[in-house]
């Protein structure tokens, strides 16, 4: 079974690792100048880079690597004799499953390797100070791109991809609806889970012109939103105006409305707007900060690899319940 795995399973592993090859040379050269640097302004393109390729292998191996698994043989029609031979269903699927699933969690786990080394420097200046559009790796996009949860996701991806084949019984079809299923899961657990695996931390924060870091408004409605400062490499969840009994603010008060740019009117300067937006404080008006701290980034990233493993699990028990009914 391990001799016949590895036949059938070598071109499209062997093609992920050469794309890794490829792409642990470039971080290879490139990072070394990164180290010392206070502006990586330049890097903005390399950088975002990295986070996409590790968000699109658990895809390639879910399509390419676990939606085949089965629907190859069920299509071919090869089934019938592989699964009546010495070796049972059940073990036929665990040497499959076992080899893929390693595969892809060391795949994974290589490239985050790869990235969070060459990231080390941009990370370090982005929990101090966000800026040229670095962002900290505790950040919703970021997160995922390092350390040890892509490893979860390639491991869950493959075993997504084995279980859609084996419920469509088509190629093509799976390989369709496990990127869509991947998507699905990932943006849920980022936007609807992640914020609430560990209680999130709250700060009032007095709105001052030093503490005021965006306004928002337009012409009809004056400013609708402002936002103060949080704190440095922390993912910001709210950013809520509190009016003085300690309620969340949906409009702005009246005495702000001339403080919002006007047709015909030459716009206030950016420290005049602050100024003014500042009389929120003396109307006893504060500002609540809602938060994950750059220091829970390990504590995060240990949950969501647990939860994706969960996961994985659950889907390998479907897989192998959907065998016994599979002809």
């Amino acid at each position: 079974m391990t001799w016949l795995t590895w036949r059938q399973f070598r071109i499209p592993a062997l093609s992920v690792f050469a794309g890794l090859l490829a792409i642990a040379v470039v971080l290879a050269i490139t990072g070394p100048d990164l180290v010392g640097r206070t502006d990586f302004s330049d890097e903005n393109a390399l950088f975002g880079g990295t986070i996409l390729v590790l968000y699109v292998l658990p895809a390639v191996i879910g399509v390419f690597w676990g939606a085949p698994m089965i629907t190859r043989e069920l299509e071919n029609g090869t089934h019938s004799l592989v699964w009546n031979q010495t070796v049972t269903r059940k073990r036929w699927l665990t040497t499959k499953l076992g080899f893929g699933v390693l595969a892809a969690m060391l795949a994974a786990g290589v490239l985050s390797l790869a990235v969070t080394w060459w990231a080390s420097p941009i990370d370090a200046l982005a929990a101090v100070k966000e800026d040229h559009g670095m962002l900290s790796r505790i950040s919703p996009v970021v997160f995922g791109a390092r350390a040890i949860v892509p490893v979860g996701y390639a491991a869950f991806a493959l075993v997504l991809g084995v279980a859609v084949g084996m419920v469509l019984r088509r190629t093509v079809a799976a390989m369709a609806v496990t990127v869509v299923a991947l998507a699905a899961v990932l943006l849920a657990v980022t936007l609807l889970v992640r914020p609430h695996l560990l209680p999130p931390q709250v700060e009032t924060v007095a709105i001052t012109p030093e503490s005021i870091t965006n306004i928002t408004g337009n012409d009809k409605q004056g400013i609708t939103e402002i936002g103060v400062r949080k704190p440095a490499g922390a993912w910001e969840l709210a950013n809520e105006t509190l009016d003085p009994n300690g309620n969340v603010v949906t409009s702005m008060p009246d005495f702000l409305q001339d403080c919002a740019p006007r047709p015909g009117v030459v716009p206030p300067e950016r420290g005049d707007i602050q100024a003014c937006v500042a009389r929120l404080g003396a109307h006893g008006y504060h500002q609540r900060v809602t938060y994950h701290p750059g220091s829970r980034f390990w504590p995060l990233q240990w949950l969501e690899l647990a939860l994706y493993l969960a996961m994985t699990a659950l889907l390998t028990g479907f897989c192998f319940r959907r065998l016994r009914h599979l002809s």
